[in-house]
């Protein structure tokens, strides 16, 4: 099994992971297949492109932005392209038109008002994000039509490739047969590095370099680690209201300049908050963010790093192990269960970040492949049962806080890991797999439809 950390971590736009960078890449691949279809049409044909988007993303997509997502990867741009622009005067531009450029001889209207259409009935079977892409003659007949999920963490897969997928991902670079330790479990990653005695970072580094040079894996890891860095300076300057209806202020500047006041009572929890609640406010703006391995749980993996390099003078070489070893115990994650809100709540976001970021500091810190194993499985442990329920369909509410709570956590379970040695009683295999269980056993009022929970507790006094 080989989920690359590349995979895991990319670069994009706001707010979600799912609901957004997903539908974007969707849309793009659509808009490719309509261009295949319209060269071996007629020339002067005209079509229209219609949207139809079920479950979580009918539900919730109006607050996570996926409409917005659409109409970008229509007009050909992908997450990577959106997060170097002005997104929001390139929206304003797209929607004053009516159809897409480069087409050629044919005309393909898109009106983003009224060709996406949020079907808030019984979600398609294989994945609660599904969406329909038609594109339709002049006659309103169907010319192409395809079916995609947003299967988490910005993974899309289509009809035929979610049917036979073993795991809810498709990799889309290198596989078992070029993974000098292709670990599928957690125990079989113990049991690799015991037998090499490799820590768990020489792996999947291993892993990583079967597909590229060691040169071009740090320079794309260092450029991961400046997105992420980038993200909370940013979040760290930024002031007043977030999008949406409500009227959430923005929180992270004023923390961060109440602790930098020299009354030296602030702690490792208070900058982890400051740092992790930046990046989720930009994540909210729908800005520049880095999936780790979502939008919604975007902040936990930045906080420490920053928190690494800021505090504890983090090396270059301690934050490529960190993001090595917390790519490894996401892609376990990810395998065996999911990171996905809308198939298994929160627990499969935040916990799945917390998992990530305890390893990874753990690692960074000199831990052990034992110590590091148990410093995830706690941080994931103490995130079961966890529901996605986002106010207003928004990521802001309880989602914001709820990353400097993770990051929190992760800390505690990377200093508790070391301090214990490795020796622990419930493996994270275990735990993967009761959170999986436990996701599916969640009731999809709380999978990231806004239909229970905190969604639907707010009321008017």
């Amino acid at each position: 099994m080989f989920i690359s950390t590349l995979e895991l971590f990319k670069i994009g736009i706001g707010p979600s992971s799912s609901h957004t960078m997903g539908p974007m890449l969707a849309a793009a691949r659509f808009r490719e297949r309509v261009l295949e279809t319209l060269r071996a049409s007629s020339p002067g044909a005209s079509y229209r492109i219609r949207c139809t988007l079920r479950g979580s993303l009918a539900h919730t997509g109006k607050g996570h932005a996926t409409d917005r997502a659409i109409l970008l990867g229509l007009h050909g741009l992908t997450p990577q392209d959106a997060a170097r622009m002005d997104v929001d005067a390139v929206e304003r531009d797209l929607r004053q038109r009516d159809r897409l450029d480069g087409t050629g001889p044919h005309t393909v209207a898109f009106d983003a008002q009224h060709d996406i259409v949020f079907d808030r009935g019984p979600p398609l079977p294989p994945h609660p994000n599904g969406m329909i892409f038609e594109l339709l003659d002049a006659a309103g007949e169907p010319r192409r039509v395809e079916t995609m999920f947003s299967i988490g963490g910005g993974f899309i897969a289509d009809a035929e490739e979610i049917e036979t997928l073993e795991a809810p991902l498709k990799p889309s670079v290198g596989s078992d047969t070029h993974c000098p330790f292709g670990f599928a479990t957690a125990s079989e990653m113990l049991e690799m590095a015991t037998q090499t005695g490799c820590s768990i970072a020489e792996m999947k580094r291993a892993n990583e370099t079967a597909c590229r040079t060691a040169t071009d894996l740090d320079q794309q890891l260092d450029t991961i680690w400046s997105a992420m860095r980038q993200c909370v300076r940013n979040g760290l300057n930024a002031v007043g209201p977030l999008p949406g209806p409500l009227g959430i202020q923005r929180r992270a500047r004023a923390l961060y300049t109440d602790l930098q006041k020299p009354t030296g009572q602030a702690t490792v929890n208070d900058w982890l908050c400051a740092y992790a609640m930046a990046v989720n406010e930009e994540n909210a703006a729908g800005h520049l963010v880095v999936t780790a391995p979502t939008n919604g749980a975007a902040g936990v993996i930045p906080a420490l790093l920053h928190y690494l390099v800021a505090h504890e003078s983090g090396t270059q070489e301690q934050v490529r192990t960190f993001l090595l070893t917390a790519a490894a115990i996401g892609g376990l994650i990810k395998h065996n269960s999911s990171i996905s809100g809308a198939e298994v709540g929160c627990q499969g976001e935040v916990g799945s970040a917390s998992a990530m970021a305890a390893a990874g500091l753990c690692a960074a810190q000199g831990g052990t492949p034992g110590e590091v194993e148990k410093a995830a499985e706690m941080a994931l442990e103490h995130h079961l049962g966890m529901t996605c329920d986002p106010v207003g369909g928004l990521v802001q509410v309880p989602c914001i806080e709820r990353n400097g709570f993770g990051a929190i956590k992760a800390h505690t379970a990377a200093a508790l890991a070391r301090r214990e040695g490795g020796d622990h009683f419930m493996p994270l295999d275990a735990c993967i797999s009761a959170m999986q269980r436990t996701g599916m056993e969640m009731s999809h009022k709380y999978k990231e439809t806004s239909l229970g929970g905190l969604a639907v507790s707010i009321t008017e006094c």
